[in-house]
């Protein structure tokens, strides 16, 4: 094998993986091609003369956001003829990166989402700068831009993303609280109490990715959304339960009817209402909910 000894690969790869990882995560939103992004990427790094590498993360990361960039614009194709709404893949994560402010808003459900708005080329640019604060150099080399065409791109996707950024952030705390009040509505099959916690022009986001039966389009407006939980989504008798769990950083809701797991229920919050509702039915998707995925932005 050329470049350098396996070994030294191993303990340079090993030390920055979680970072590896989530910077291929939020580039994505599958754990599962970010994993297959992470197998490239090492196969590519044990090829590199360590002696000429004078800063291993950022090298690491350059050829993560290759990696990514090449997925995700096959994954536009496959996104492209997927079956009603799309949702990244819910990640069960530890309590640090609830407690890491920065990171969980990051990867939260509603800004995931909010990414798939930009470019491959915009969402990686974004990404290394306003999430991993990589510098305008590095970033042209990891993009194959120059740096004054990146800063034009970052600029770009700040705005947008900002444009379309909750106004109004909850606190964790009015976050927990709407969550434990959205759970006690479920359960009990409460309409009103429901009502209360949901914001008149929430929206909900249902994945069942043509496995599950989930709606087409997104459910905007109290009463309908209400309409569709209590109804068991798309069933009218059966028993509720709702589990607290942190997704993806933040709190969300793993949901079974009569036992069985419907999906993972994740929120946004704004002024201690849900202004946004993300329902993850589609089995390929909640594989990761086993063990907690270690996230990082160092």
């Amino acid at each position: 094998m050329s470049g350098q000894p396996a070994n030294t690969a191993t303990e340079a790869f090993v030390a920055h993986r979680n970072l590896l990882f989530t910077v291929a995560y939020e580039m994505l939103g599958s754990a599962a091609d970010a994993e297959d992004v992470l197998q490239e990427t090492w196969l590519r790094w044990v090829q590199v003369d360590l002696e000429r590498v004078r800063d291993q993360r950022a090298y690491l990361v350059r050829i993560t956001t290759r990696q990514s960039l090449n997925q995700l614009r096959a994954m536009r194709h496959r996104r492209e003829s997927y079956l009603g709404s799309w949702l990244p893949e819910p990640l069960l994560t530890a309590p640090d990166v609830a407690e890491d402010v920065e990171l969980a808003e990051s990867v939260s459900m509603a800004m995931m989402l909010l990414l798939e708005r930009l470019s491959p080329t915009e969402r990686a640019v974004f990404v290394l700068r306003e999430v991993f604060d990589v510098d305008y150099d590095e970033i042209a080399e990891a993009v194959g831009k120059s740096p004054a065409a990146v800063r034009q791109i970052a600029h770009r996707a700040r705005r947008h993303v900002e444009t379309h950024r909750p106004r109004q952030a909850a606190s964790p705390s009015q976050t927990r609280a709407a969550v434990k009040a959205l759970q006690r509505a479920l359960e009990a099959r409460d309409l009103q109490g429901l009502l209360d916690v949901l914001a008149p022009r929430v929206v909900l986001v249902s994945d069942g990715g043509g496995v599950k039966q989930a709606p087409l389009r997104p459910v905007i407006g109290a009463a309908k959304v209400a309409r569709f939980h209590l109804g068991g989504s798309g069933k009218t008798e059966g028993a509720i339960t709702c589990a607290p769990t942190v997704v993806n950083g933040n709190p969300a809701l793993l949901v079974r009817l009569d036992g069985e797991l419907e999906g993972v229920l994740a929120v946004q919050v704004e002024e201690a209402r849900i202004t946004g509702l993300y329902f993850v039915r589609n089995p390929q998707k909640l594989t990761h909910l086993g063990s907690e995925t270690p996230l990082t932005l160092r």
